[in-house]
């Protein structure tokens, strides 16, 4: 297991509905496991596949404010995230800039934002060394600062608000205040002002967003392929490993399956595949309690060759199935 690195300043502070009340707490969180880094962020449910190859570092620093959630994720990796942020809340997040990356499926230009109400589910995938800043907004809060033009984006529906056109000015101003509230350091340093500073930086997002709804005409079908077969390998049915067994499952043709995943998840539906099993095993591997050996776990996932099963999983995480069993087992 990797060595718990959690620090939480203002332990005192009361929770409620995923917010603290009162008094400001910070917690930093490193992983070294993308399982590990999909649990760390407070009061999300998140599931988290390795597509990038290499061994995974991620970091969140995270701050709980009087209404807000603020925290800056980073991951090394290439990821496949699926996310649920808490009910009544509004998720706003900002990636580096240079840094493309797609919400549900659809690419973000330069200078884009994203955007989701709480209790919903969405997909994120983002590429190799990845950051991004991100508040979490409860209702009430929202409502109070940016008054009727936040109920929009509130009760809106999700799919026609995910990516928000701002100004580079009110996008980099909102990022600094960020990490100057998750940065600070030492007694003197005013947390309440720099919140309502915040505060006024985000009531200008809400004065100038624009919503980008220009998706091609076909987008809403190709994700439903995606999301069927997603839903297949979710529900633990056996994996799918060939071309026609994918087509059955989705109830399309191959040009249309292959369309459907490089053009929702930048990769082929067999590089989908092959990612998801192995993520699968590597889940069954790092389980303590599993009393399964390596080859019967690569097995269950439809990995019969071993050789290759293990140069595969080498490649993917940086570490042989064997290590990454034997580390786990032993804590």
């Amino acid at each position: 297991m990797h060595e718990d690195v959690s620090r939480t300043d203002d332990s005192d502070a009361t929770w409620q509905h995923g917010i603290f009340e009162h008094a400001p707490g910070k917690c930093t969180r490193e992983a070294w496991d993308v399982n590990e880094q999909a649990h760390n962020l407070t009061d999300w449910s998140q599931h988290y596949d390795q597509y990038g190859q290499g061994a995974f570092y991620g970091r969140i620093d995270e701050l709980h404010l009087p209404g807000m959630q603020v925290f800056k994720e980073y991951t090394s990796q290439a990821l496949d995230q699926q996310c649920h942020v808490w009910p009544d809340s509004l998720w706003i997040g900002i990636p580096a800039e240079r840094q493309p990356c797609r919400i549900n499926g659809y690419a973000l230009e330069k200078g884009d934002i994203m955007c989701q109400p709480g209790g919903q589910d969405f997909a994120l995938t983002t590429p190799d060394t990845f950051a991004i800043h991100c508040l979490v907004l409860r209702r009430d809060w929202l409502l109070e600062v940016a008054g009727e033009s936040a109920l929009t984006l509130l009760e809106g529906d999700p799919q026609h608000m995910m990516r928000l056109g701002v100004t580079q000015g009110t996008r980099r101003g909102v990022t600094f205040l960020m990490d100057r509230l998750i940065k600070r350091q030492g007694p003197g340093f005013e947390v309440q002002v720099h919140q309502g500073i915040l505060s006024l930086a985000v009531a200008a997002i809400f004065e100038e967003w624009t919503p980008l709804t220009d998706r091609y005409p076909s987008y809403h079908h190709r994700r439903q392929v995606v999301e069927r077969v997603r839903e297949h390998m979710n529900r633990g049915e056996p994996a799918p490993v060939s071309i026609e067994s994918l087509c059955r499952i989705a109830h399309v043709s191959q040009r249309t399956l292959h369309n459907s995943f490089t053009s929702i998840l930048g990769l082929s539906p067999m590089q989908f595949i092959r990612f998801n099993r192995l993520n699968q095993v590597r889940r069954r591997l790092c389980d303590p309690l599993s009393t399964s050996t390596i080859g019967q776990i690569a097995s269950d996932w439809g990995f019969y060759h071993l050789g290759q099963f293990a140069r595969d999983y080498r490649r993917l995480f940086g570490e042989s199935p064997s290590s990454t069993q034997a580390r786990y087992r032993a804590g």
